[in-house]
């Protein structure tokens, strides 16, 4: 019997060289990990960001909705347009990412109140 359960819309995309996050009050938040691809379209859904940790130790991921990043262009970061408390308390892990299929990535948008991704 074949599976005919449906493949994720996303597929995710590491990104190769560091990408440094700032907020918007110019503290460093933490860097660009990877990207979610909307396979159809091409068209990046969101960016896992990679917080805390020291040498690649203890770090924690946090998938954002790529609209809440800014690029700044002269000074080559992203900058993430909402406060980093509200970040932290955001969907996350440390070890394990989860399956991000469409119902996780709904949840990460009802949690920054962000229109349906992917």
């Amino acid at each position: 019997m074949a599976d005919t359960a449906p493949a994720s819309p996303l597929v995710p995309a590491t990104v190769a060289t560091t990408v440094k996050v700032e907020g918007r009050d110019g503290a460093t938040v933490g860097q660009v990990h990877s990207v979610m691809v909307e396979k159809r379209s091409g068209h990046v859904t969101h960016a896992v960001l990679s917080l805390g940790g020291f040498l690649g130790m203890g770090k924690s991921f946090y998938p954002v909705p790529f609209d809440l990043l800014g690029y700044d262009p002269v000074r080559d970061v992203y900058v993430v347009t909402i406060d980093k408390r509200v970040l932290e308390g955001g969907p996350s892990w440390a070890n394990n990412a989860p399956v991000f299929d469409q119902a996780y990535a709904d949840r990460v948008a009802s949690y920054y109140g962000a229109g349906r991704q992917g």
